[in-house]
């Protein structure tokens, strides 16, 4: 099975609901056939007669589809809301959601045991299976009980964001795995190879976003035909048919275009899998959607930028590979385009500056993330941060032409009101940023500090 299918049938059942279920209706038929053939074998039998049992165990089976529709409709509900409170991105979430999964497997399973085990009552009762089914019946109604309660708090826009927020995470540590040190500010070393004009170029066949690549598999044919392979378009970026997948460089023969292409995953819509880019876009989109005028919702965003604080402060403290892969020989065999700290910042703050300018509680919340990020990531990443930080500043002049206002806009404050004055506190700290305002309303230049 070659990486491509692999990673598409696992990407299939992750964003599937229905798989398990499914496969409870064949584990339900089989657990009552080998149970049945138990009962027959030890002759166990209930005392009540079989048109009690029928009764019990039909109410179970109708009371069982009927969570079953209840569930599945609740999901569809859950969906439509996101989609349109939040962002039609974060649908995935909810069909990736092993609780729901297995909820939902639960139901059809004991679903699908009642109605076999009705089948089987006739003149005798079966014991074991009619018990199962009744007292599984009360299982799944705590199940039923647990699984609307988690399907409500979904919907809460923090914890939304938290769950894509954690995403983000195990994304950006398994992307990045090495922390940042002097050693990584080095300039990156030119690769000789690619100053020749590459030795083939293969196209992309199929429209769509690129998703995953396989990078062990790229590097090891690299090694074995002994060239470099570079990956034209960056993880997240939309490819057309025609357009440019790889270059090779060095090669001495041509290598098989359908072996590279099978080493890119091509899909309709971009995965969290080895894009941690796109858990930012859908933070931001949650913001962004959060201070349109339909919804109004500053204080989403402000959940929305706590997340993003963390998250760049994750990203900000690691190693952002500039994506050259050498093999065990030291030989550079595979070079692929990475996302660098400029533009996870400029994607985490630019849109939630411009359409929240008008909201003094996003405007200080984002003063208070970028100062706070300022005095605590390394120096290197000091200077985007800053650059954010005059834009915001003249926003606010722009923005709020009474002084009170404007003072409170450039106040920073973690909580983004109500909070104490985060820019009040950070003068005391031992670096800090002085923001001079240039005379007739230009820009504030920030000036880096040490205070005695």
């Amino acid at each position: 099975m070659s990486w491509l299918l692999r990673h598409r049938l696992g990407l299939y059942v992750r964003n599937s609901i229905w798989i398990f279920p499914v496969i409870s209706i064949l584990a339900g038929l089989m657990a009552v056939s080998l149970l049945h053939r138990i009962e027959l074998a030890l002759d166990w039998r209930l005392n009540i007669g079989p048109e009690t049992a029928r009764t019990v165990i039909g109410v179970v089976a109708g009371s069982m589809f009927s969570l079953v529709v209840v569930s599945s409709s609740a999901v569809l509900v859950a969906v439509q809301l996101a989609s349109a409170q939040l962002t039609p991105r974060i649908i995935g979430f909810v069909y990736r959601s092993s609780a729901r999964k297995f909820s939902l497997a639960l139901f059809v399973f004991t679903f699908t045991f009642s109605v076999a085990a009705l089948v089987r009552i006739e003149n005798t009762v079966p014991w074991l299976t009619c018990y199962l089914a009744a007292y599984g019946f009360l299982l799944n109604l705590a199940v039923f009980l647990f699984f609307i309660d988690g399907m409500g708090k979904m919907l809460r826009p923090s914890a939304v964001v938290r769950d894509v927020a954690l995403t983000c995470r195990k994304v950006v540590r398994l992307m990045y795995p090495r922390p940042q040190n002097t050693e990584h500010a080095k300039p990156i070393e030119e690769i000789k190879s690619m100053e020749e004009p590459p030795t083939q170029v293969v196209a992309n066949v199929l429209d769509g976003v690129v998703l995953a690549f396989d990078p062990e598999g790229l590097i090891a044919l690299a090694h074995r035909e002994n060239c470099l392979i570079d990956l034209v378009p960056e993880i997240g970026e939309f490819v057309a048919a025609g357009a440019p997948l790889f270059r090779v460089f060095g090669s001495q023969q041509t290598l098989s275009e359908d072996e590279l292409r099978k080493s890119v995953a091509i899909g309709q819509e971009r995965t969290f899998g080895q894009d941690p880019m796109f858990a930012f876009r859908v933070i931001v989109d949650i913001a962004a959607k959060a201070l349109s005028p339909a919804i109004n919702d500053p204080t989403t965003a402000v959940l929305a930028i706590d997340q993003l604080h963390h998250l760049l402060r994750d990203v900000g403290g690691r190693y952002l590979a500039e994506g050259i892969e050498k093999d065990h020989q030291g030989n550079a065999r595979l070079v692929y385009r990475t996302p660098n700290w400029e533009d996870f910042v400029h994607l985490a703050v630019t849109e939630i500056r411009q359409y929240g300018r008008d909201s003094i509680q996003v405007m200080r919340r984002l003063r208070a993330m970028l100062e706070n990020l300022i005095d605590t990531l390394p120096a290197l990443r000091a200077p985007a941060l800053e650059k954010q930080l005059r834009l915001l500043v003249a926003s606010s002049q722009r923005t709020f032409l009474d002084i009170e206002d404007r003072t409170l806009a450039e106040t920073g404050d973690l909580q983004g009101m109500g909070g104490g004055g985060h820019s009040e506190r950070r003068v005391q700290a031992n670096t800090s940023i002085r923001s001079v305002a240039v005379s007739g309303g230009g820009l504030s230049e920030p000036v880096r500090s040490t205070t005695a």
